[in-house]
């Protein structure tokens, strides 16, 4: 059987060789553009094909011998599906790749056999079916024309080679090992990550090195439970995701290396919800997902029980005093039936338990109970209301007369006065978020604070000081800090080499009473010819051109006629450099820190001829607020700033200052070290002075030029470790 890309592909290669055909057989000779615009016709006319696979409906039949029959229908020829199941609870999942879900419901029961009802949940862009079963079963399934059918029950898997002629949905199971053969090592859990959902749900992921690992799946009230025999998984797993702040009926994953390889994760829920579970490849998923409101009231019909012993009524037009009394006879209890209870009703119950019964009564008559002890008082809705109203007025009439008491209440780890703008703040709702419905004090209280021992000092009565002592317990605790240490690393690295050259040639002669002079200037020239002697150094020199505070090496030719001077000079120059600054503080959660260290350099300047001293900083600065999150992590708000003076450069006698600076939001691990960010420069020289003409001779012109050759490297690079202090 193809699949429906398969077939769509197929539908493709047919359609355009017919096109082709169909083009030979015209002898028309079609051109590229219009065959390739057919050609998109026809994958547009597949693609639409395969983007509206919906499943549509759901029947079950009973087959008898603990056997049960889910067919899927859908709107073509059936995916590919990949099916898996799990022990507990016992589920069979499905997982249908490009298909939509068009039933009504989300859940549909069926109570056929071991098949309870059908979860059908549609994510991205597959849809996900649910078999919940009442016990761990068998299972085969098969196509059948648009039909996917699955059989589930005892001994189906025994039977399926009898079956006639079954296409295999789910992808083939991998040969069995031989008896002894056991894995060479046992699967692993490489992450667990936690996400919201669309609507609310919860989903915790747990990646496996491999599919098909075992789950235990155990509901408790309050939690969830996982558990992953022999699986492995590393210390750093082992810890608790606080994960209120996703707004989800999840509050916290716990988890835990037990002994034997085995993982257990509990986790901790809070609210009505529906659990579901299922695996695709290497994922494990668990989603947690909020109730509705119509899903929350049948739950709460669903989870009524009644517990009385049972009992039939058959009457037609009874008082209902007269059933109540009944009843009442039936169980010995004591029951009080209002005045204003009256009329009659026709019932017909079989065998229901006597507290349904007077639920049903109560419901059809539009009557209310309340129990004390162990007497029931019986009476119309609105009577019971009014009533309840009268003693709540009567509850604030016994507070406004009830005793003043003075509490003072020592406040530790914050300041008491904003817990007193907490309790005091009754008019609007302000940065406290609280309004005068959850106001902690009474018309009559009143709080004041005492600055110096930082107490509050509360006047009201004993129930309202007890309610605002719970609320300081649970307001004055510790803020967490956490230790910021970043550090400024520069590197320099830099490397220079010249090559200079001094040549000078000097001399003269006599021809008759003409007399020639040479040298290197003019001055040195008129010197020769004068009779004036040897001219200086620096008039004898041709091509000066030397390395300044280089090596230099020097020559000197003198014949009766002719001084030659030579001096040649290098000069090479490395140097590395590394400055490391490391500022550290600490501050609470949520509080903004600085730390700076520096010097202030001063700058002249002169304005309308009055002179101005103006003060500079060049500093090491750090400036974070660290904000700490469920999951143990540092999110941090940091400036990072290093700043030198550089007197190798002026303006107007006043050194400039060299700025380094980071500023940016980064979420780190709690002792996890991170780069904010870094600068790497490279710089090359290479200049050449000679002289023209000649320093472009051949092996002489080295002669006749100076060569520089420099290369500067520097690198910043900004780290920052933050660590939460217990």
């Amino acid at each position: 059987m193809k699949s429906l890309g398969e077939r769509a592909m197929y539908f493709n290669k047919n359609a355009n060789s017919e096109l082709c055909n169909d083009t030979a057989r015209l002898g028309v000779s079609a051109p590229p553009r219009l065959l390739a615009w057919l050609a998109g016709l026809v994958m547009l006319a597949s693609f639409g094909v395969l983007s509206a696979q919906e499943l549509q409906d759901l029947r079950a039949a009973n087959l008898g011998s603990g056997q049960t029959q889910l067919a899927l229908q859908f709107s073509d020829t059936p995916p590919d599906a990949s099916i898996f199941a799990i022990d507990s609870p016992p589920r069979i999942a499905l997982d249908l790749p490009g298909v939509s879900n068009r039933l009504a419901a989300r859940t549909t029961d069926f109570n056929l056999g071991p098949l309870l009802s059908v979860t059908a949940v549609e994510s991205g862009d597959r849809t996900r079916v649910i078999l919940n079963l009442s016990t761990s079963s068998d299972y085969r399934s098969h196509v059948d024309g648009n039909n996917l059918i699955l059989t589930v029950g005892t001994g189906v898997a025994h039977a399926e080679a009898a079956a006639p002629a079954p296409v295999p949905v789910a992808a083939e199971a991998p040969p069995a090992r031989p008896p002894g053969v056991r894995s060479a090592r046992p699967p692993e859990i490489t992450d667990i990550d936690f996400r919201r959902g669309v609507d609310g749900q919860g989903r915790l992921l747990v990646e496996l090195s491999r599919p098909g690992v075992t789950v235990d799946v155990r509901e408790q009230a309050g939690r969830v439970e996982l558990i992953f025999p022999r699986v492995l998984m590393e210390d750093q797993l082992v810890r608790r995701l606080n994960v209120t702040d996703f707004a989800t009926p999840v509050i916290s994953i716990d988890t835990v290396r037990e002994r034997d390889d085995r993982v257990r994760m509990v986790v901790n829920t809070t609210g009505e919800y529906d659990v579901l579970s299922y695996q695709t490849d290497r994922t494990y998923v668990l989603e947690v997902a909020p109730l509705s409101e119509a899903e929350r009231e049948a739950l709460r019909l669903e989870r009524q029980e009644f517990i009385g012993e049972r009992l039939s009524l058959n009457f037609q037009d009874i008082e209902v005093r007269s059933v109540l009394q009944l009843l009442a006879d039936f169980t010995d209890l004591n029951i009080v039936v209002s005045d204003s209870v009256t009329g009659n009703i026709t019932l017909r119950l079989n065998n229901v338990p006597w507290d349904q019964a007077l639920d049903i009564i109560l419901t059809t008559r539009g009557l209310d109970k309340r129990v004390t002890g162990n007497v029931m008082y019986v009476a119309p809705r609105e009577e019971i209301a009014a009533r309840e109203r009268l003693e709540l007025e009567a509850l604030r009439d016994q507070e406004d007369l009830a005793p003043l008491r003075t509490e003072f209440i020592s406040v530790n780890f914050t300041q008491a006065e904003s817990i007193r703008q907490l309790i005091y703040d009754r008019d609007a709702r302000g940065a406290t978020g609280v309004d005068r419905r959850m106001s902690f004090l009474s018309d009559r209280g009143s709080v004041a604070v005492d600055m110096r021992t930082n107490t509050l000092i509360i006047r009201d009565t004993a129930d309202q000081i007890e309610a605002i002592r719970r609320l300081v317990s649970r307001l004055d605790v510790p803020t967490q800090q956490v230790l910021i240490e970043t550090r400024v690393v520069i590197a320099d690295d830099n490397y220079r080499r010249d090559l200079g050259v001094r040549f000078g040639v000097s001399g003269g002669r006599q021809e008759g009473r003409t007399r020639l002079g040479t040298s290197g200037t003019l001055e040195g020239a008129t010197g020769i010819t004068t009779g004036a002697g040897i001219p200086a150094l620096g008039d004898r020199l041709n091509v000066a051109l030397p390395v300044t505070d280089g090596a230099s090496v020097g020559f000197s030719i003198l014949r009766p006629n002719i001084l030659l001077d030579l001096e040649l000079s290098a000069l090479q120059v490395e140097g590395r450099g590394e400055v490391i600054s490391s500022p550290r503080v600490i501050t609470a959660n949520g509080q903004k820190a600085r730390i700076e260290q520096g010097e202030e350099i001063p700058f002249l300047s002169i304005d309308q001829g009055t002179s101005n001293v103006e003060f500079r900083d060049a500093l090491l600065l750090t400036e974070v607020t660290p904000q700490i999150t469920p999951n143990g992590n540092v999110i941090m708000d940091i400036k990072v700033t290093k700043n030198e003076v550089n007197f190798q450069r002026t303006v107007q006698g006043n050194p400039t200052i060299s700025k380094r600076e980071v500023e940016t939001q980064v979420v780190v691990g709690n002792g996890e070290t991170v780069v904010l960010g870094g600068v790497y420069e490279i710089t090359s020289l290479t200049q050449l002075q000679s002289v023209p003409f000649f320093g472009e001779l051949p092996f002489l012109k080295h002669l006749f030029r100076n060569t520089t050759t420099a290369s500067t490297k520097a690198e910043l690079l900004i780290f920052v470790t933050p660590r939460v202090l217990d």
